[in-house]
């Protein structure tokens, strides 16, 4: 049985779970959520997951939603190095992955309601909630400069599932102006991905379609 994942080509999360099943050689089915016409909160996908969010998986009678999580059962299904390739890696992954939706991916996240989907609501950006965001982003990427100054990966010598959650924010960066071009080692690290690993930099083109369209459609541009 083919492995279903509900989610739309714009969302960062769900280019987090495509990317990774990629990688991993793992065969799914994406079921198209549009995110723009709502359709993440109507009464037949709210039984999905409550909070009316994508990606959502669905593998026989196993319903998952939150995309690290998500990643997390496909790398065990998988048997998959990007969960690390011991135990202390793997401790060291799932440590960088809590991180990275705690003290990083939570404010890219703000920040992209405030600068995209704001503007494409007709909303004025708040300068006091960005100015906050930007600050805790600076202080996160700091840290992450800091231990990517002498590694090629965020754990262990080869990419991994925290790689991949750290990298998120990037799927946005020129719309959202995150300060990550700041910071070197940081923004090296996203450059090689994008051009070491192809399902990343395809996952990167196929959101960046969907969301180009999207928003010269409403006459945005960014």
């Amino acid at each position: 049985m083919t492995i279903k994942i509900y989610g739309d080509l714009g969302s960062g999360s769900y280019r987090r779970v495509a990317a990774a099943a990629k990688i991993m050689g793992i065969d799914i089915e994406r079921v198209n959520v549009d995110l723009f016409k709502g359709e993440s909160h109507t009464p037949a996908f709210l039984k999905l997951n409550p909070h009316g969010l994508t990606p959502v998986l669905q593998d026989g009678d196993t319903l998952i939603w939150e995309a690290s999580a998500i990643n997390i059962y496909l790398a065990e299904k998988a048997n998959s190095p990007l969960l690390g390739r011991s135990a202390r890696e793997r401790y060291e992954v799932l440590q960088w992955m809590f991180w990275s939706g705690e003290q990083w991916r939570v404010f890219a996240t703000l920040l992209f309601d405030q600068r995209v989907a704001g503007r494409a609501m007709a909303q004025i950006e708040d300068p006091a909630i960005v100015g906050l965001l930007l600050k805790n982003m600076r202080s996160a990427a700091a840290v992450l400069d800091a231990h990517l100054a002498n590694r090629q990966f965020i754990v262990g010598d080869e990419l991994t599932l925290a790689d991949i959650d750290i990298a998120a924010p990037f799927s946005q960066v020129f719309r959202t102006k995150a300060p990550f071009a700041e910071f070197p080692n940081l923004w090296a690290w996203q450059q090689r991905l994008l051009e070491t690993v192809p399902a990343w930099a395809q996952t990167r083109r196929d959101l960046d379609d969907r969301m180009d369209t999207f928003l010269n459609a409403i006459g945005l541009t960014f």
